[in-house]
């Protein structure tokens, strides 16, 4: 079973912000895969279905950003899961707009939902996927909560497919084959 959790915060208001990256492969990853996303379970919104030919759970947490962990741990312990079977997606501001970068493990780079995942999971050995947004302009916080501009969409909606099948290369090759495949520049 894999574990795939998009990082984002819960709301109308955010739905679309450059924060939300995460939130809106999983939901891209549900409608391919007819996996709902109705139930809510370990404090995020659940989907379990097949991707490929694996189980997979498909988790956004309601926890809001920085307090992603609660959710990802929950779902972590419940199926009794190891490192190589999770993978987050999470928005980058250190890419450029549209870029994908998969690792097996890493730092955080600054990410507050990242930092409390590996904070509550007490590791950060697994695999995560950040979809650049592009460099702030101005305030970071405010840049994030932003959305993207007219001119930034169909770029954004490549992005988005892209990772997409950046995890369920994932899910069916592993992690090298989705980072040779999608770490390069699109």
């Amino acid at each position: 079973m894999k574990l795939i959790v998009g990082l984002g915060n819960p709301g109308k208001e955010y739905e679309l912000t450059r924060h939300n990256v995460g939130f809106r492969v999983v939901d891209l990853l549900a409608r391919r895969w007819r996996i709902e996303m109705r139930t809510e379970k370990f404090h995020a919104w659940f989907g379990r279905g097949m991707i490929r030919e694996d189980q997979a759970v498909l988790l956004k947490p309601t926890t809001f950003m920085n307090r992603s962990g609660r959710a990802v741990l929950a779902a972590v312990r419940f199926y009794q899961l190891e490192a190589p079977d999770l993978v987050t997606i999470l928005d980058d501001v250190a890419l450029e707009l549209g870029r994908l970068r998969m690792r097996r493990q890493g730092s955080a780079g600054g990410h507050n939902g990242l930092t409390d995942v590996i904070t509550r999971l007490g590791s950060s050995a697994f695999c995560r996927l950040r979809v650049g947004i592009g460099g702030p302009v101005g305030d970071p916080t405010q840049y994030v909560l932003s959305r993207f501009g007219p001119d930034e969409e169909e770029q954004v909606e490549e992005a988005l497919a892209r990772a997409a099948d950046a995890i369920e290369c994932w899910v069916a090759e592993g992690p090298q084959s989705a980072m040779n495949a999608f770490n390069a520049q699109p």
